[in-house]
């Protein structure tokens, strides 16, 4: 089995020490993703927590592409919130992006994150059966 850390083109970079992704390869292929949040490619923070939510599923899917998976493949999301008023927005922007899919979940408020304007946070694992169509990230 070997572990692969990265971080892919189409998301922000990393603002401390850490990846994006860790793809674990082996019998089937794992992704372990670190909170995507809503910070576009070029660094700028959406003042609006719902664009804020959906740049941060934006960067989640850019990260799965990466690696030749696909929200189907999602198995795991890991959820932190600022503000209980963004949950409507959260979940409109969750089923919009996983359709009819319904992995684990956690949804937790918290009193806040790394970066004051930062109101959401989304982390996932994927899993997917085979090597077929997999994409190296940089």
């Amino acid at each position: 089995m070997t572990v692969t850390f990265s971080n892919p083109d189409g998301v922000h970079a990393p603002g401390a020490r850490y990846a994006h992704a860790a793809l674990v390869e082996g019998p089937g292929r794992r992704l372990v993703i670190s909170g995507q949040i809503g910070v576009a490619p070029d660094g700028t923070v959406a003042a609006a927590g719902a664009d804020q939510i959906a740049q941060a599923f934006r960067n989640l899917r850019a990260v799965l592409a990466a690696h030749g998976m696909a929200p189907e493949h999602i198995v795991k999301l890991g959820v932190f919130l600022t503000d209980r008023a963004l949950i409507p927005a959260f979940r409109a922007q969750r089923d919009a992006v996983l359709g009819p899919i319904c992995p684990c979940s956690t949804l937790l408020i918290v009193a806040g994150l790394a970066d004051p304007r930062f109101v959401f946070e989304v982390e996932a694992e994927a899993f997917s059966a085979s090597d077929a169509g997999a994409a190296s990230g940089g």
